[in-house]
């Protein structure tokens, strides 16, 4: 059974920083990307960050939105099973909750909120 967890969501001011982890289960995890997305009250869903599997050998395994370019980093530990977001340069608009993503699974979510 496919389990997601995220942690690490919180408060954060203008142009802080915050790290969030998912702790995965169920699957083999190293074979799967992972993805984070996003969704703010009242706004459509919004792909965040994904991160290839291990089995991505072709250069770069990592995308972004175009709205955390530059700012978010994904990585993950698969000896772990986590997959990370660091969020850096936070703004207000970063505001939502935070959704690790494998497929058609979903964690919980975990809330940030950027404020000052």
């Amino acid at each position: 059974q496919v389990h997601l967890v995220e942690s690490g969501g919180g408060w954060a001011q203008p142009g802080g920083s915050l790290t969030l982890s998912c702790v995965a289960s169920g699957f083999n995890f190293s074979r799967y990307s992972m993805n984070w997305f996003r969704q703010a009250t009242g706004k459509e869903r919004e792909f965040v960050a994904s991160i290839a599997s291990s089995e991505y050998t072709f250069g770069d395994n990592t995308r972004y939105g175009d709205s955390v370019k530059g700012r978010f980093t994904i990585s993950r530990d698969n000896a772990k099973n986590t997959v990370f977001l660091q969020m850096n340069s936070l703004k207000p608009e970063d505001t939502a909750k935070y959704y690790c993503i494998r497929k058609v699974f979903w964690g919980q979510g975990t809330q940030v909120t950027v404020s000052s």
